[in-house]
């Protein structure tokens, strides 16, 4: 899904940010240019930051879990 229009970024470019190492709103919308021109996109932004972290979350405590 495309989250920010004015740069055509979508879900999947954010993500991929946050694979590669963008761990904050303001690194992934530096990395991807999200939320440079009008910033409506910036709360989807976010919450798609906070779905990523509680997914690795999730893993580590499953992981800590299993060991």
């Amino acid at each position: 899904m495309i989250v920010c229009q004015c740069r055509v970024v979508s879900d999947r470019a954010i993500d991929a940010a946050l694979v590669d190492g963008a761990r904050s709103v303001s690194a992934v919308c530096r990395t991807t240019g999200a939320a440079q021109d009008c910033g409506s996109c910036i709360f989807t932004v976010k919450a798609l930051v906070c779905e990523h972290h509680a997914r690795q979350d999730a893993l580590l405590i499953a992981d800590g879990a299993a060991s």
